[in-house]
């Protein structure tokens, strides 16, 4: 296969992105470092790293005049900045974060040679499917990097459940119906728990509370991958995740679409945990999912290395490529 061109490029803020080889991933490391990195960007680091395990022969944010012919092209840039200037030939695979949702930009397709627009899931894929075809729509997981999220059997668990608050809209009435019933039912069972809210954490304190705690539970309206759930499940942390069956972003309105069939955890099974449609149900099913954990009835890690690590990801992805530039 001949090279394939990775771009990730940001909306210009100040100053603007490098264009170069693989190993500008290594300098926009060193900037991430400065910052927190969003679900996105990590998505597309994670494809490098990917693709560095398969070795595969790819660069990163060529300039698009520098396209040879019959390279595959693949965007995975935050916003329309990623295909700003995009005049070559080569059909290109696009997806994860060009918008919020395709009512915002229907033209895709017309504007620009695109042949694959990628979801992390089938709920977020069929958003897309009325407005690009189902030819054109199609699903690529991200890779999780599993040796990085990885078990310490060593360590002393020192408490039973960390909540993590991802709760986006509606926060006033969601925490009086919701997160406070989940922690006074956590509480009244005599559960220690500590709480992490989404925005507010760096990567390593996430990390150092998932080795420590015994199980999770996940309050988030819905996810098309959900990176960190799948972090936790890659270090064997159970999770009891809510799943109320709904897209709730308020913008669903202006778009059009009120009523989205959605999902929390769209990569989980048994082995992972249970999940709970709201407090009463959070009540009356944790019991069941608490005993489980006690009993060592869980291998969410498992799960994650029969399908989401970073080779499995980049894998998928090549496969997508061979589709297209066959």
């Amino acid at each position: 296969m001949k090279q394939i061109n990775i771009y990730f490029i940001k909306p210009a803020i100040g100053s603007k992105w490098i264009p170069g080889d693989r190993r500008i991933v290594y300098f926009l490391k060193k900037i991430f470092k400065r910052q927190k990195t969003s679900g996105v960007e990590k998505v597309f680091f994670n494809l490098c790293k990917g693709f560095d395990e398969l070795k595969v022969d790819y660069s990163v944010n060529v300039d698009f005049k520098k396209i040879k012919p019959g390279d595959p092209v693949i965007v995975l840039g935050a916003g329309r900045e990623g295909l700003k200037g995009y005049r070559q030939p080569n059909p290109i695979i696009a997806g994860i974060a060009l918008m919020t949702h395709p009512s915002e930009w229907p033209s895709l397709c017309e504007d620009y040679p695109i042949v694959k627009y990628l979801q992390h899931s089938n709920w977020a894929q069929n958003v897309y499917v009325p407005y690009y075809g189902a030819e054109i729509c199609d699903t690529w997981p991200a890779g999780i990097e599993s040796d990085k999220w990885l078990p310490d059997e060593n360590i002393l668990k020192t408490f039973d459940v960390l909540v993590y608050n991802k709760i986006r809209w509606n926060k006033s009435q969601l925490d009086t119906e919701l997160r406070l019933p989940v922690l006074e039912g956590l509480a009244r069972r005599g559960l220690t728990y500590r709480e992490i809210v989404y925005g507010s954490y760096k990567e390593d304190e996430y990390f150092e509370l998932l080795r420590q705690a015994r199980s999770m539970v996940f309050l988030c309206e819905h996810e098309s991958q959900g990176l960190a759930c799948c972090e936790a499940l890659s270090m064997n942390v159970p999770v009891f995740a809510w799943d109320q069956g709904f897209c709730l972003d308020p913008n669903r309105f202006g778009w059009g679409d009120p009523i989205m069939p959605a999902t929390s955890v769209p990569f989980f099974d048994d082995t992972c945990g249970m999940k709970f449609k709201g407090a009463t149900e959070f009540q009356s099913r944790f019991n069941v999912f608490w005993d489980r954990v006690q009993s060592g009835a869980y291998e969410p890690r498992k799960y994650i290395l029969n399908n989401l690590t970073l080779k499995k990801s980049a894998e998928r992805m090549l496969e997508i490529v061979g589709s297209v530039y066959k």
